[in-house]
């Protein structure tokens, strides 16, 4: 009881938020129309949970996805209502399973049939909703036990009811067909790797089958996992684009960058620093200023320290780990990240630098 009290002002903070920048409809509606698809899943392997998001709205990140690590995983869209998530999340916490935490908020609301909702808990237990008043094309597929997807939409049946699942729940409204749901569980289904890839691939497989009528504005990214993000943050993932001609191609390449800033090196990525490599690294240094040395390609402890001290100076630290732990002086191999490598060379051939201030 006593951590539920201390979320409520933050929760009615939020809402407030929301509110103040949500657009009015008329003088019944206070909620946005939050013309959306997206995909809300729990991966068994690893129990993380995470929200992938489009729509026809700027600044979508506040509004639809919510996520929290060993709890679950929302999206409330359509004339979205936040108490689907803050309510859902409180109720899921407290033993709730996905479908009943919806059940629960949808008794209490009004409006039900304008809403649309995806929830899944940290059991794996999914469930959707589409109000018979979202406008269409509106439905959504959910993943199933044994592998197939249940199916809700305009010609399916199903709305205005809470359908059961596991592990995943892709809906959408206002949207060019079907197809927009169905590429994404299908993609989310046939795609390997981590939750994060396999909910960006379903978002752009999503796009790509139509997505909404009325074109692309914003998107989102949320992926939340205990302790996993900078500093021992549960938002594992957490990436927005506001506002954007096409947002789903920039929230493929802030995924991209997120991975080379925020995540660790793999054994299987890393590269020997061949002493070709060595010289041409040595060249970008003195062009930028970090080095007054000779191109010789010298694989030494000066050039270990000085490799570490740029690679801070970019922002790749927690790359840095598998190159300072290197002893050369007991014949280790000094290895690069080549994705670190790739960064490097595309930085200084774009001209996306400045030289060092001495």
């Amino acid at each position: 009881m006593h951590r539920f009290l201390r979320r409520v002002p933050v929760a009615i903070f939020v809402f407030a938020v929301t509110l103040t920048i949500a657009p009015v409809q008329d003088e019944q509606d206070f909620e946005p129309l939050v013309s959306t698809f997206s995909i809300v899943a729990f991966d068994p392997e690893n129990g993380d949970l995470g929200v992938v998001v489009q729509s026809k709205f700027p600044n979508v990140r506040p509004i639809v996805p919510w996520a929290r690590a060993g709890v679950g995983a929302v999206a409330t869209q359509s004339f979205a209502s936040l108490d689907y998530a803050i309510k859902g999340l409180a109720l899921m916490e407290n033993g709730a399973t996905a479908a009943e935490a919806l059940q629960i908020v949808a008794k209490g609301d009004a409006r039900s049939e304008q809403r649309q909702v995806g929830i899944v808990d940290a059991r794996g237990n999914a469930a959707t909703w589409t109000g018979h008043d979202c406008k269409s094309w509106a439905g959504a597929r959910i993943g199933q036990a044994d592998g197939s997807v249940a199916l809700v939409g305009d010609e399916d049946g199903n709305k205005d009811t809470v359908i059961s699942g596991k592990n995943f729940t892709a809906q959408g409204n206002i949207l060019v067909s079907k197809e927009t749901v169905e590429a994404l569980a299908r993609t989310f289904q046939e795609t390997e790797g981590e939750l994060s890839d396999r909910l960006v691939a379903a978002l752009v497989a999503g796009g790509k089958a139509g997505g909404d009528q009325r074109g692309e504005q914003s998107a989102a990214l949320l992926v939340v996992r205990e302790g996993a993000g900078y500093d021992g943050m549960d938002n594992y993932i957490d990436i927005s684009v506001y506002d954007h001609q096409t947002p789903i191609a920039e929230l493929e390449r802030l995924y991209r960058l997120n991975n080379l800033y925020f995540t660790q090196s793999k054994e299987e990525s890393m590269l020997p620093v061949s002493p070709e490599i060595a010289r041409e690294v040595q060249e970008i240094w003195k062009k930028r200023g970090f080095y007054d040395g000779p191109i010789d390609g010298q694989v030494d402890e000066e050039f270990q320290d000085l490799l570490v001290h740029f690679m801070g100076w970019e922002n790749y630290d927690l790359r840095i780990a598998e190159v300072e732990k290197v002893d050369l002086s007991a014949g280790q191999t000094l290895k690069i990240d080549r994705e670190v490598l790739d960064d490097i060379r595309y930085v200084f051939k774009n001209g996306l630098w400045k030289p060092v201030v001495k």
